[in-house]
């Protein structure tokens, strides 16, 4: 599979670098991890598989609804053949009766995780990764941005020279992504239904994922709580961060160090 996708790379693609102040201050010819072709059902598949690896089992216990006297009185009276409680007409224990059992209760043992295989998933957060350099399926995702080219890659000084969210409020401003974080902003509305009162108040649309070499820098602490913003190092990104949903093409903002930290981690995979 490998193989195949390698014959089908996209043609090379050289990209800005920007420095902390948002000019140019030099280039970049991206590796092929973000020329591989884009594989819109595996990048579904893998997603689905990581976001049900987060669900915990559930079931019933076997007894439930079951703790009672009724029994069945049989045939003869002229009354329904459900059982009833000793003593009264009253019907429990049928799932159709008021206290009965459940009548198809969750079980432990259901199959609630998608799983695929080692190579499947690889190949979907490369295909992930690559489709951040589309400018149309950015834009179809409903990203506002005014750049150029994407991804937008950033020198690594950045994490060391912006210290505060005004200043990387400057930097979005200049590189022509913050009117997607004010679109997150606006389009944040409150939940419908009982998760109000369950900690999930708001849904809140996503916005710019920014990768960086250290998620505790000063510049990640600076950016993680704009509106949508996530903020994942090169070790543990994912479809979940770069396709929410399923759906590739997430603006996305890289440092030159987090480029080489991924370069490494899939050149270890592929080989």
């Amino acid at each position: 599979m490998y193989t195949n996708m390698l014959l089908h790379l996209r043609p090379s693609i050289v990209v800005p670098i920007y420095s902390s102040s948002g000019d140019k201050v030099s280039s970049i010819e991206l590796p092929e991890i973000f020329r591989f072709p884009i594989r819109a059902d595996i990048i579904r598949r893998v997603f689905i598989s990581e976001l049900t690896m987060g669900l915990q089992p559930k079931g019933r216990d076997p007894l439930a609804g079951k703790r009672t006297t009724a029994e069945s009185l049989g045939i003869g009276y002229g009354i329904a053949r459900v059982p009833r409680v000793k003593g009264s007409r009253r019907a429990a224990f049928i799932g159709s009766a008021k206290g009965g059992m459940a009548t198809f209760p969750p079980r432990v043992e259901a199959r609630i995780r998608e799983r695929v295989n080692r190579k499947e998933k690889i190949i979907g957060i490369i295909s992930a990764l690559s489709a951040t350099t589309m400018i149309d399926m950015v834009t179809k995702r409903g990203h506002r941005f005014k750049c150029e080219s994407l991804p937008v890659i950033v020198e690594s000084s950045v994490l060391e020279s912006i210290t505060k969210t005004r200043q990387a409020v400057e930097l979005l401003e200049k590189l022509g992504l913050y009117s997607d974080i004010e679109r997150a902003q606006e389009n944040t509305r409150w939940r419908a239904g009982k998760g109000k009162s369950r900690g999930r108040r708001y849904k809140e649309p996503k916005s710019i994922l920014f990768i960086v070499e250290d998620h505790e820098s000063p510049f990640a602490k600076a950016v993680r709580n704009l509106p949508g913003v996530d903020v994942v190092t090169p070790s543990i990104v994912s479809v979940i961060h770069l396709a929410p949903g399923g759906v590739p093409g997430r603006l996305t903002l890289l440092t030159v160090g987090a480029i080489d930290i991924l370069v490494n981690r899939f050149k270890v995979s592929l080989d």
